[in-house]
């Protein structure tokens, strides 16, 4: 059981959380909480113990060695960190973990109660994955809810899908279990690009976190990174004919399959955020 240190109730908190591995091409996903963790300077309250969880020999801890002395061992593991920031109105609690190599209920049901004993109001998990998705365009984000009415209020298109998931998916099943709103967002990251950094998903991501929360969050350099890594893009298929064919037939499939109202939809949403960041003028990052 996670062994939570925070000293004080949480205001309203809602959980953002994002786990590497499978669930994250690109490290899109766990490129939010990093930044987030980051901006906000967050504080651990709480870590899984990682003997039950993972495999060391397949996710191996890491060796810090600074001019032949041993500095620190760092044990794969997951984390919870709080963070409260101004303006918010309520505090957010942060994960950053790893996708476990075993016993994936129990440490689902690990979370979950920790969730439950901070007192969470919402679960947003983040995750990304490969498509045939041109870096051209928009990136396409994907959102499934815990339940019908949650997807009505949030405007959450219903999604299809049935086929293999990853940690992301059973701790959605077992937040909804619990009765804890729950909401997956997932980026599809342009599969030639696959490389990490990638800052333009990471962006989508944190935009769809924005629009389910409702609230204003700092972007920070991310918009320029993600202007910078598309502009690299291009560059390097403009260096090879076949890419530059291949990415040009995606956007011309995109742009096939993307309806009128959809443009629509996607003003109104960006409308909605300028209204947000009108309400906290002059906050850094914003």
């Amino acid at each position: 059981m996670i062994e939570l240190n925070g000293d004080r109730a949480l205001s309203s908190p809602a959980v953002i959380a994002a786990f590497e591995g499978w669930n994250d091409a690109g490290e899109a996903a766990s490129g939010v909480v990093d930044h987030l963790g980051l901006t906000w300077d967050a504080t651990q309250i709480g870590a899984i113990d990682p003997e039950d969880y993972y495999d060391f020999q397949v996710t191996r801890p890491v060796m810090e060695v600074s001019e032949g002395r041993t500095e620190r061992l760092v044990w794969p593991t997951t984390r919870l960190s709080v963070a409260s920031p101004e303006g918010l109105g309520r505090d957010i609690v942060l994960v950053h973990g790893i996708e476990p190599n075993m016993r994936w209920r129990g440490f689902s049901d690990e979370l979950v109660q920790s969730f439950t004993d901070l007192g969470a109001q919402t679960v947003v998990l983040l995750g990304a994955l490969l498509a045939d998705s041109p870096h051209t365009r928009p990136v396409p984000v994907a959102a499934a809810a815990s339940d019908p009415a949650l997807a009505s209020e949030l405007h959450v298109e219903p999604v299809e899908y049935k086929g293999p998931t990853g940690i992301v998916g059973v701790l959605q099943h077992a937040c909804a279990q619990a009765g804890i709103a729950t909401v997956s967002l997932w980026a599809s990251v342009p599969h030639y690009v696959a490389q990490p950094p990638s800052p333009k998903a990471t962006l989508a991501l944190l935009r769809g976190v924005e629009d389910v929360l409702d609230v204003s969050l700092p972007l920070g350099d991310l918009s320029q990174e993600a202007r910078a890594w598309e502009h690299g893009v291009d560059e390097l298929a403009e260096q090879d004919t076949e890419v530059a064919d291949y990415v040009r037939t995606l956007e011309e499939a995109k742009d096939a399959t993307d309806l009128p109202e959809a443009s629509g939809d996607a003003i109104a949403r960006e409308f909605e955020r300028y209204l947000r960041r009108r309400r906290h003028p002059g906050e850094p990052g914003r």
